[in-house]
């Protein structure tokens, strides 16, 4: 397994400068936004489509510090009722994919999206409970109409390609939990699969660890991200947290750099049991903690994750 980092992170500094700032921390992967919400500050799309010397010059680049491209990330929102915005995030994702191919990148990251409740929708309608029954009705209306239909087409282009698309489970979105992405995957075929990012899951009250267990072969790639439950909020509100991600003190839940939202013995449980499904890739680290800095949550998070990450490969076990 590997440890590597999103570069979105230190997307107000050019690539070169950002792999001279991570050259003492030992990574061996990068994962790079290759637009929408990610933007391509790392990996211009459109620059890179076009161009054979310029791939070949990331490729160079990469290679002389030693590192990999773990994956390609595009997440955005597909399904969007506003056809023009939908439109948009899908062109970006089915050229990550072309780029993908090209660049020899076998996972492109992204969100499942979420449409509207019916064809007039203007904006996204994320359904969380069946009643009244309405909702129903709305979430049938979504996966017939829209969510299985784009899939099906994306995940046989994906195929095509040589490329998996991997869907972080996020609310917000259809695929937020283990159950949705294994519907959708069941649907529109094993080219789909999970970027499992436990800082989600934590949140919503699912065992990571579990849920790896559950998704087994379906993951694809994996972030490395905390995440922190706030009891003494939650236990008043719940954990369904509309408030700024800037209002930690009131919030019931904030993301954390690995570590300091759960400890060694949990995270070292993760890995190993990701290790048990037949998942042995990367772990690319995601900072998204507002009580630090990039680069603070970037090295501890490094200096953390390499306590338990597993590195060589298994050997005979002479004990058995």
């Amino acid at each position: 397994m590997k440890l590597g980092l999103l570069t979105a992170m230190f997307g107000d500094k050019p690539l070169k400068d950002v792999l001279e700032m991570i050259r003492p921390l030992g990574l061996q992967t990068v994962e790079l936004g290759a637009g929408n919400y990610p933007g391509d500050p790392h990996a211009p799309l459109q620059e890179l489509l076009a161009s054979k010397p310029k791939r070949d010059e990331l490729k160079a680049m990469l290679k002389g510090e030693g590192l990999a491209i773990s994956a390609l990330s595009c997440h955005g929102n597909c399904l969007h009722p506003d056809a023009a915005f939908a439109k948009a995030n899908a062109q970006v994702q089915s050229d990550a994919i072309r780029l993908a191919a090209l660049l020899g990148i076998k996972v492109v990251n992204d969100f499942s999206g979420c449409p509207g409740s019916s064809p007039s929708s203007t904006q996204p309608n994320w359904v969380t409970c069946p009643w009244p029954p309405y909702f129903l009705d709305i979430l049938e209306w979504q996966w017939e109409k829209r969510v299985i239909p784009y899939w099906t087409k994306q995940a046989k282009f994906a195929s095509d390609h040589g490329v998996k698309v991997a869907f972080e489970m996020h609310p917000g979105f259809v695929v937020y939990n283990p159950e949705t992405l294994l519907k959708l995957r069941k649907a529109c075929g094993p080219s789909l699969g999970a970027n499992f990012d436990p800082s989600h899951l934590f949140w919503q009250g699912i065992e990571p660890i579990e849920a790896v267990r559950a998704l087994g072969k379906a993951i694809f790639h994996v972030h490395a991200k905390d995440s922190m439950v706030y009891e003494q909020n939650a236990r008043v509100n719940g954990v369904l947290d509309t408030k700024h991600y800037g209002d930690e003190i009131n919030r019931a839940w904030i993301f954390r750099t690995c570590g300091y939202g759960h400890g060694l013995e949990w995270w070292k449980d993760f890995v190993s049991t990701l290790r048990m499904v037949g998942y042995d890739y990367v772990l690319s680290i995601e900072h998204e903690d507002s009580l630090m800095s990039s680069w603070e949550g970037l090295t501890k998070a490094t200096e953390f994750l390499k306590q338990v990450v597993i590195t060589e490969k298994v050997t005979a076990m002479t004990w058995a």
